[in-house]
């Protein structure tokens, strides 16, 4: 009787066992398919920080206006070329645009391999950086804009925007879009923590 009991006992514990197995398989596919569609919102977040960025660019690039009256001697025109913050705002939103577009094949392989920590890893930290670049140049131009919208009459800064309403329009919807671009990476540096932390 003993023998036969210790027979029933063991297809048992092996049964149990079996069963137990499909339930980590389960889980486990969970994991990967959060974290495939986290890889999958980033790279959509990334489409739309490049979209922003290069309409940054692209507005702050093309703000030159010339006023209709002009003298023997001067001609009145405001273009962005003129400050050298907004040729550093250029500069430095077209290498963050240019960056987005290089991570795009690392955002997809982060979505091919849902596990890789590296590409993970390695986006967060240059996207810290692209962060730090970003908001650097877009508070710099916004100091600029804010001056041109309300001069400074402790200093004597005249306020241009009333003559050159035009220029204003576009480096202020540059600056706009810049701060766009720098929520977009605050975002993107938050998926990717999520996406480091579940592993």
């Amino acid at each position: 009787m003993k023998s036969e009991s210790a027979a029933i006992d063991i297809p048992e514990s092996s049964s149990v066992a079996k069963g137990k197995a499909p339930l980590i398989a389960v889980s486990r596919n969970e994991r990967g398919g959060y974290r495939k569609g986290i890889a999958i919102f980033d790279l959509i977040l990334r489409l739309a920080a490049i979209a922003t960025a290069l309409a940054a660019v692209a507005a702050m690039g093309t703000s030159d206006e010339t006023l209709p009256f002009f003298t023997q001697f001067f001609q009145f025109q405001a273009s962005y070329d003129d400050l050298p913050t907004f040729q550093f705002f250029v500069i430095a939103i077209a290498i963050v645009g240019g960056y987005l577009v290089l991570s795009l094949p690392f955002s997809i392989v982060a979505i091919v391999r849902p596990h890789a920590v590296g590409p993970r890893l390695l986006l967060i930290i240059l996207d810290a950086l692209a962060l730090t670049l970003n908001t650097a140049a877009g508070a710099a131009a916004a100091a600029i804009v804010y001056l041109a919208h309300n001069g400074n009459s402790n200093t004597n800064w005249l306020a241009i925007c009333q003559q050159y309403g035009d220029f204003c329009q576009k480096v202020s919807g540059a600056v706009v879009a810049s701060f766009l671009t720098v929520v977009i990476f605050v975002f993107l540096i938050v998926l990717s923590a999520f996406a480091l932390r579940s592993h």
